[in-house]
């Protein structure tokens, strides 16, 4: 396995006028990061900035923002994807890439250094970049290696040369190293293992395992990588917009065809769109059911595209564009219904719930599921469209029966005030919103208690629920709250919904 690493350094300054960047550290103000100018000055990171401005009085000095540094390299994190989509932080100036199959389409190893040298520069950047066949071997080149890139079969030697200090171990071991005479990885690299991991620890050997070669690790992606992709690159920058539509149009029927070999179905498809400048775009576009329709797909991506709030800009124009399924699962081939106004309105369900979802954001388009739980307050819920989260079954009404349940329910309930025949019986007459409700026909009670297996101490007390009808026809569900003698309180009356 190939994997790449490069190193960002500070934008071009004075070359007379050397830059440094400071932060408080070990008590004090000190180097965190250098400009070359700095470099050639002699000054070291981690100096302290009294003992640097002693020695270059004309210093420029700037305070490191450890924000805004990190918002950088997460911009070029960005970039690099354009070489591949699996890339992740190295400390707080790097970034590694694995390029596992995707050096061939840049011209090799060194086409990809140049292509990415190229694409920093428009960022403002210069890079130190290497190859080394695990992530430790990478950093430990870009950090310590020669200014060239390393020859297939030279790797291994050139690693043996570098300095101990390549292993990134602390300050103390890597002067205990030099004092014993271990100073570069070959030396240490001719020692017995258990004797420098009695002595050093073990994290020691397992760097210099990584770093020569001989054990790897996968590196942890920003993003997860893709369920799959396709992409166009361009040998000019594109900047027509309905050109930029067509490709997109094809990408999507290419993707579906993807997916079908793979007998699956996409739920969020992302399009990338990388800009000869360096500057990336991304939509997302969600669907409310898995699909692999090109139309369907085309559809909402030009949705997605007419309705940004900032527009996408081609700029210098677009090297590449990138269509990618970041969700998918299985999903069958769909047999055609003999019933073709069924499945007509079925589709049309289905793609007015992709654009609502496409325009207002998934965690607006909301479903109701039903809960099983026999309180009527949890019965029924409300979530995203495209949440996995089932649904249990909704009660089937008895037939002829009136509904069990109002439709709507008051949150929280109402009080009322009651007047009752017997205390445990329903009421005769209530009060509600000023208004007095002589009762005519009542029904229950139907006694709710608590869910006592629950332990957000949320459930009610229990409750007597009663469906009564007043003199003019109304329909009320009404309940009380709590058991006469069970507290030193009366029980408490409450309407909790109107019937239909």
């Amino acid at each position: 396995m190939r994997k790449g690493q490069g190193k960002s350094q500070a934008g071009a300054r004075p070359a007379e006028t050397p830059l440094v960047f400071i932060a408080k550290e070990r008590g004090g103000l000190r180097i965190v990061a250098i400009d070359q100018a700095a470099h050639r000055s002699g000054l070291p990171v981690g100096m302290t900035l009294a003992d640097a401005r002693a020695r270059a009085p004309g210093l420029a000095v700037e305070a490191m923002d450890e924000h805004a540094d990190r918002e950088l390299l997460l911009r070029c994190a960005a970039a690099v994807e354009f070489f591949t989509p699996l890339a992740a932080l190295d400390s707080r100036d790097g970034l590694i890439l694995d390029i596992t199959g995707c050096a061939h389409l840049f011209g090799g190893e060194t086409g990809l250094a140049a292509q990415a040298g190229r694409r920093f520069a428009r960022l403002g950047l210069t890079i130190r970049l290497a190859f080394g066949a695990t992530p430790d071997a990478a950093r430990a080149l870009a950090h310590f290696g020669p200014a060239n890139l390393a020859l297939p079969g030279e790797e291994e030697r050139i690693i043996c040369g570098l300095s101990a200090a390549a292993l990134g171990m602390s300050a103390e071991i890597t002067i205990a190293l030099a004092r014993a005479g271990l100073k570069t990885l070959g030396d240490l690299a001719a020692r017995p293992t258990g004797a420098l991991s009695a002595r050093f620890g073990t994290e020691l050997t397992t760097r210099l395992r990584r770093t020569l070669g001989q054990e790897d690790i996968r590196i942890t992606p920003l993003r997860p990588a893709p369920d799959c992709i396709v992409e166009r690159r361009f040998p000019e920058p594109l900047t027509n917009g309905e050109t930029l539509l067509v490709i997109l149009d094809g990408l999507a029927g290419k993707i579906a065809e993807l997916l079908e070999r793979r007998g699956q179905g996409g739920w969020l498809f992302e399009a990338v769109f990388f800009r000869a400048d360096g500057a990336v775009r991304r939509l997302t576009v969600e669907m409310g059911q898995a699909s692999r329709d090109p139309a369907s797909l085309t559809r909402l991506l030009r949705l997605r595209l007419d309705t940004l709030a900032d527009p996408l800009d081609p700029g210098f124009g677009f090297d590449a564009i990138r269509l990618s399924v970041l969700r998918a699962e299985p999903l069958a081939p769909t047999q055609t219904s003999l019933d073709s106004q069924q499945q007509r309105e079925d589709g049309d369900i289905a793609g007015l719930i992709d654009r609502l979802v496409t325009r207002f954001g998934r965690d607006r388009v909301l479903r109701y599921v039903a809960r099983d739980t026999h309180d009527p307050q949890r019965a029924g819920a409300t979530t995203p469209v495209g949440s996995r989260i089932a649904s249990a079954a909704w009660p089937a009404p008895e037939a002829g029966a009136p509904p069990a349940r109002p439709i709507q329910l008051f949150d929280p309930p109402q009080a009322i005030e009651t007047l009752a025949e017997t205390p445990d019986g329903p009421p005769l007459r209530f009060r509600w919103r000023r208004v007095l409700h002589e009762i005519a026909r009542a029904e229950g009670p139907e006694r709710i208690a608590p869910e006592w297996w629950r332990v957000d101490g949320q459930s009610p007390a229990t409750r007597d629920y009663f469906s009564i009808e007043d003199t003019g026809g109304r329909r009320f569900w009404v309940f009380r709250q709590g058991l006469y003698g069970e507290t030193g309180a009366a029980p408490r009356w409450f309407l909790h919904g109107l019937f239909a």
